[in-house]
């Protein structure tokens, strides 16, 4: 029965990491163990198990109740899931399996802190700190060594090193009509003196204005798309993250500066534009180049910053490949903390946070598992 109660005690510390232990039904797996029935125990805890091992591992709120984020989290399935729990049982060590399961990231830890420290009568706040706990909950355990992160409601893109957050820049993002999605993609270099292809969205206001070129089906002569070319009026001004998605969102720059300097800034079609972008991706596309009079330079083309502003200065379309690509995660967290571990809030500038709440408060999906009598109870 020392798994079991181990698994009791984790169930009710889940109200630290701001899920709600009456989703696990201790009394139920309770009821189980006054039988003395293994096989009813084994049924009980292994389906409490995995509930809870999902909900920690992968976050309470799944599927549209997320509210438009598609960022995958490979965390856990179920031939990991059940992995985990034979494991656990053979070392007797259910409670830190599951706890082994939880974010580590600075920002999860500074939440679960803040929740520890709001009485529960205020409970708008408490249900603020728990769904942006979920969120994390969202997102792969492991980022990366190197990634960007993206906080849609806070208005800032973020370069993160070996956990430390080495350069920020103010962002404009998606208006209320045009939101930015949360998403995940590689970013494998720029494209300097980008062409903006305009979206379906807006077609109708630039057809046929100076400045925009139709493309056209050459057989046809069918309409494509609308295009900028690059130019001091290009809407992504001199450069832009090649970062392939199927929502055609990247980060660049601007022409339109002055919207940095700006509180609520969601004015984009949805994606981001980046303050002192040429800056971020000068150091990235430095990053892991050769050094320079080494055999593997001779072979390689090192953009330096000279090197990228003279491009500019062409005003030819160049894509400059980043050494090492990296991730960029779009998330949308209503609530972070600062450097000195405070919690500030943001404003939902998408009303997202009502509709995730009521999920993350109502019923939990059922769990992907294997049939609960291949497992023993220990």
């Amino acid at each position: 029965m020392a798994d079991v109660n181990q698994l009791l005690l984790a169930i009710v510390a889940s109200g630290k990491d701001g899920l709600d232990p009456k989703d696990y039904d201790a009394a139920g797996l309770m009821t189980a163990m006054r039988t003395n029935d293994p096989v009813l125990i084994s049924a009980a805890a292994t389906e409490r198990f995995n509930l809870l091992s999902s909900d920690i591992a992968l976050g309470h709120v799944r599927g549209k109740d997320r509210q438009n984020w598609s960022i995958p989290d490979p965390d856990l399935d179920a031939a990991r899931q059940d992995t985990l729990l034979r494991s656990a049982l053979v070392q007797h060590r259910v409670g830190e399996a599951l706890m082994g399961l939880l974010p580590t990231h600075p920002q999860y830890v500074a939440l679960k802190k803040a929740l520890e420290l709001t009485p529960k009568t205020q409970v708008d706040k408490v249900n603020r700190i728990r769904l942006n706990m979920d969120r994390w909950r969202w997102l792969p355990r492991d980022l990366g060594e190197r990634y960007i992160i993206v906080n849609v409601p806070a208005f800032t893109a973020a370069l993160v090193e070996n956990g430390t957050t080495v350069s920020r820049h103010v962002a404009v993002a998606g208006a209320v009509k045009t939101p930015t999605p949360q998403l995940m993609a590689m970013a494998t270099g720029v494209m300097l003196n980008p062409w903006w292809e305009v979206p379906p969205s807006i077609t109708k206001e630039v057809a046929g204005k100076p400045g925009y070129v139709a493309l056209k089906d050459p057989k046809t002569g069918k309409l494509i798309r609308w295009r900028q070319p690059p130019g001091p009026r290009n809407a992504l001004g001199q450069i832009k993250f090649v970062m392939y998605n199927p929502h055609n969102i990247y980060l660049h720059d601007t022409t339109a500066k002055s919207l940095f300097d700006t509180k609520m800034r969601a004015y984009s079609h949805g994606c981001i534009r980046t303050e002192h972008i040429m800056l971020l991706a000068e150091r990235l596309l430095m990053e892991g180049a050769p050094a320079p009079g080494t055999p593997e330079a001779a072979d390689a083309t090192i953009w330096t910053p000279e090197k990228v502003r003279e491009t500019v200065a062409s005003k030819k379309t160049v894509q400059a490949n980043f050494p090492k690509p990296l991730p960029v995660y779009i998330v949308y967290m209503s609530s972070a903390a600062l450097q000195d571990g405070s919690i500030k809030d943001y404003a939902d500038i998408y009303k997202k946070d009502g509709k995730v709440i009521a999920a993350l408060n109502g019923t939990p999906p059922a769990p992907a598992t294997k049939p609960a009598d291949k497992v023993a109870s220990r």
